[in-house]
């Protein structure tokens, strides 16, 4: 009979029972006593009281002389009061008041006199400049409240308030188990086959920013016993184990069945996209998550399911999540069985924020780091429009948002160049590149959704780059076309060119293995230019439907051995070190709203696109012609 998971429950449901079940078996914080100076970004587990009052003496707060206030009275700029040596002592700031003064006079309101004694033209005031006992904290007074975190100022106040040690909410400690006869410890040159254990550096990252420790355990093979003694090792040194992988329903999939055996399984299987395969398990009150091997999966199922268990263990409450409403860029397509997390870039243009969905393969783990949003569809839900609004969990600063230039269109290497120049000119300054072609990007400006689109688009009757388009789908103008580069299209093939390929034409023989590029791109429409010209039945070609965002994709597919050739430009097969055929010279440009033009975020852009630095640059990268770059071609 087919695998089938235990369970499908919605995932607000699975977490409740699961915490509940915890909670029940007495989960919760632990407190543990450390000093004071090593306490700093911890969690208090009950009020702290000063011991001592700060200060604990009358203390000067001035250097100068301490007095009794009434021997300084009448004292003014025309009747002025001379102390003989034995009306006061010098003092210095800290100093405690000596006994029988109330006052302190700073050295700057004395006048010394070759005698000893000093002048004052002002009258002091009783216990003026001095520091009163418990001035900033009276002893048996409240310092910090339970369940606080430790800034540095409160490290200093329970210092002054004689405070040595403090009592703390101990870090949970979770230990990460990797799984798979496929893993390996991180190396630079791979074997077919053999994959990159990064999980647990990830896993680990994440427990500590939530205030957890972390213990990475080394790789199990696929092999029941041995996984099952991991577990029960980490079950004894830890308070919570993350099994990762084997989660699933494959044949090596130990990890519901160790985790069984070491405790008890209560759900298998959420109704979450990515992240369905996930266990929660524990034995007695440690949690024991069966983790998915996709790392986003991965991510998606511990932010989910184990933060708010750490959130527990720590005395903290929920962690506070910031969302924002944003317009979709494109559709989001979702299954009705699963809440599904979509990972997505965002960018405030104009007076609203675009969301702009990144690819959503569970394995894709560079979504997350591109993310600036995850945008969740609840179950039964069959997804989202373009231009629909939509709430968005953010996961960086609103600040930054709002100094993000949003490019959606043409992909190519230069626009993350000119990005990082623009980042490291201006710190605060962002880039946001969305790679949908160059119809993608026209339809985004349309719509008001990008502050600019890198656009190659070919006028199969005129030769003509890009003008046809814009006149088009913006007769009204509204927008401005701005000279970027030239660029060498042409067929990149394997390094040596194996098939003897001569030319575009010869994709179409027998045995070739071609890779397109999406439709609606540039590149793409090229393509399908060139086979016109060259009478070529597209549907005859190996590969044709074989689509790729990027001309990287494009080039590694070739550089892997999974294809043998496919359109792209010079400097994405210049990187895989791929023979290339030359095509054609096409034109690159950006389109820019009118609206956005003279923003600072695409003043500064143009700035650096005419850089000597920029230039420099895309001379390193290959494939590249500069002429008129920054210069605003006629509409």
């Amino acid at each position: 009979m087919a695998f089938e998971y235990l369970t499908n429950l919605p995932l607000e449901q699975a977490r409740h029972d699961y915490i509940e079940l915890l909670v029940e078996k007495g989960m919760g914080s632990v407190p543990e006593t450390i000093p004071v100076a090593e306490a700093g970004g911890r969690i208090t587990a009950e009020a702290v009281y000063a011991g001592i009052s700060a200060p604990h003496y009358a203390a000067s707060a001035m250097d100068g002389i301490a007095v009794l206030a009434k021997d300084s009275f009448g004292a003014t700029e025309s009747t002025p009061v001379t102390l003989t040596a034995g009306q006061f002592i010098v003092v210095d700031t800290g100093d405690p008041i000596p006994e029988g003064c109330d006052a302190v006079i700073m050295v700057e309101d004395i006048v010394e006199n070759t005698d000893g004694s000093v002048t004052i033209h002002s009258a002091a005031a009783p216990w003026q400049h001095i520091r009163q006992i418990g001035e900033d904290i009276c002893a048996g007074e409240m310092i910090v409240g339970s369940y606080t975190e430790l800034t540095p100022a409160a490290i200093g106040a329970m210092i002054a308030g004689g405070v040595g040690e403090v009592k703390v909410i101990k870090r949970p400690v979770v230990g990460i188990i990797p799984t798979g006869d496929e893993i390996i410890p991180p190396c630079p040159n791979p074997e077919p086959g053999q994959i990159l254990e990064f999980n647990s550096a990830i896993f680990s990252s994440m427990l500590k920013a939530w205030g957890a420790e972390a213990v990475t355990y080394p790789i199990v093979p696929d092999k029941y016993d041995m996984i099952l003694e991991a577990l029960n090792k980490a079950l004894d040194e830890c308070d919570a184990v993350l099994l990762n992988a084997g989660s699933s329903a494959g044949r090596d999939d130990y990890s519901a069945k160790a985790i069984a055996q070491a405790g008890q399984v209560l759900y298998h299987g959420i109704a979450m996209k990515p992240g369905k395969p996930a266990i929660l398990g524990c034995r007695e009150d440690k949690p024991i998550l069966g983790v998915p091997g996709y790392p986003v999966s991965g991510i998606i199922v511990i932010e989910e399911l184990l933060r708010p268990i750490i959130d527990i263990c720590m005395g903290r409450g929920k962690a506070a999540c910031q969302t924002a409403e944003a317009v979709l860029t494109r559709p989001v397509v979702s299954g009705l069985k699963y809440q599904e997390f979509v990972r997505v870039r965002l960018g405030r243009v104009g007076d609203k924020l675009t969301a702009s969905p990144l690819n959503r393969g569970s394995g894709v783990v560079s979504s997350f780091m591109k993310a600036d949003g995850v945008l969740e569809v609840p179950q039964g839900l069959e997804g989202y429009e373009a231009g629909q609004k939509v709430n968005v969990r953010l996961l960086t600063d609103k600040a930054r948002l709002d100094n993000t230039l949003v490019v959606i269109g043409s992909h190519d290497p230069l626009l993350d160049e000119l990005g990082d120049m623009m980042h490291r000119q201006d710190r605060s300054m962002y880039m946001s590149s969305s790679h949908v072609g160059s119809m993608g990007g026209i339809m985004a400006l349309k719509r008001g959704e990008a502050h600019a689109a890198g656009c190659h688009l070919l006028d199969s009757e005129t030769g003509e780059y890009n003008l046809s388009f814009i006149r088009k789908y913006f007769p009204n103008g509204g927008v401005k076309l701005i000279r970027c580069v030239g660029r060498q299209q042409g067929l990149m093939v394997q390094k040596g060119n194996p098939l003897g390929l001569k030319g575009f034409a010869d994709v179409a023989k027998d045995g070739v293995r071609y890779v397109n590029r999406q439709k609606g791109s540039g590149t793409r429409i090229l393509a399908d230019y060139l086979c016109t010209k060259e009478n070529i039945d597209r549907s005859s070609v190996y590969g044709y439907d074989r689509e790729e965002l990027t001309h990287t994709s494009v080039a590694i597919q070739i550089a892997s051995g999974s294809a043998d050739a496919g359109m792209g430009i010079y400097s994405a097969a210049k990187l895989y070190d791929l023979d290339f055929l030359p095509v054609c010279i096409e034109e690159y440009d950006l389109l820019i709203p009118d609206f956005a033009y003279d923003t600072p975020m695409v003043r500064q852009m143009l700035d650096t696109m005419t850089s000597s630095e920029f230039k420099a640059r895309l001379e390193v990268l290959g494939g590249y012609t500069l002429d008129g770059i920054g210069e605003e071609i006629p509409l």
